[in-house]
């Protein structure tokens, strides 16, 4: 009796192996590319940045900064940063120009992640509307009410009129199913705001902020600005973006920070 059980494990075991090791064969390529999506202001005063008036007179270099994400064959871009135009911020290029200049074309573009709503992340959103939207649950809610609309909802015509899918996130979101690609739940900012890991082959856990916070000094100390729509919340965030990044020891890109610039390749260069 105990024979024809042990063939049939051994068989099993057989049938089991090639198909594991097929899987590790196939695990996609993941890269992180920083894109410029707006012109820098001089460094300005950040005062407004933290409720406690503890950085006025601080001034700090900020920039517009978003995000290719390659997994496998597809695309995702966290943040669409300022609108291309004439307004002193307005990027050089666009983001579809820039993806070119890589090889992409939009339709390779799967997703568009926005950490939050406002129109420094959101302004090319519209220019992907092959792309399925993912955003915080608690910003498309403000996005989608036409009492609170008016000041947020232009980037996002093509979702809201049934142009595209849309995928609101109440919590984290593993975008890919397999862990590589994690939006995080990081409400405080705006009420659904998010931030986003990357797990990278060579480079490690890459962790982007949104605007979770927007300078050093303000991440280091657990600044609140005066303008977040729930500070406990915020703080709340910080501690659990914190925490993420001291267990997985991973790289945190301040996305507003221009300090944090050099912490991956220039333009058209990936982490890997």
């Amino acid at each position: 009796m105990k024979r024809p059980l042990t063939l049939l494990s051994i068989a099993a075991s057989v049938l089991v192996m090639p198909h594991t090791s097929a899987s590790a064969q196939e695990a996609p390529t993941v890269t992180l590319t920083r894109l410029a999506c707006g012109t820098n202001a001089p460094p300005g005063d950040v005062g407004r940045f933290n409720d406690t008036y503890a950085l006025n007179g601080l001034k700090v270099q900020l920039t517009f900064s978003c995000y290719a994400i390659r997994h496998g064959d597809d695309y995702m871009i966290w943040d669409t940063g300022n609108p291309v135009g004439t307004a002193a911020t307005a990027p050089k290029t666009s983001i579809v120009d820039l993806l070119a200049q890589v090889g992409v074309k939009p339709g390779q573009v799967k997703y568009v992640g926005i950490s939050h709503y406002h129109g420094d992340h959101t302004g090319q959103a519209g220019t992907l509307p092959q792309s399925t939207l993912l955003i915080g649950k608690g910003d498309w809610d403000v996005i989608s009410d036409p009492k609170t609309a008016a000041a947020t909802s232009a980037p996002f015509a093509n979702w809201l009129t049934g142009g595209g899918k849309v995928e609101p996130q109440a919590g984290d979101k593993d975008v890919f199913g397999d862990g590589t690609v994690i939006m995080l739940n990081m409400p405080g900012h705006t009420p659904g705001h998010h931030s986003l890991l990357v797990r990278l082959k060579e480079t490690g856990a890459v962790l982007i902020t949104g605007d979770l916070s927007h300078f050093h000094e303000n991440y280091d100390a657990n600044g609140v600005p005066t303008f977040n729509t729930d500070r406990a919340a915020t703080l709340a965030s910080l501690e659990r973006f914190k925490a993420i990044a001291k267990n997985m020891k991973a790289t945190v890109i301040i996305q507003h920070d221009a300090r944090d610039i050099g912490k991956l390749p220039a333009f058209p260069a990936s982490a890997k």
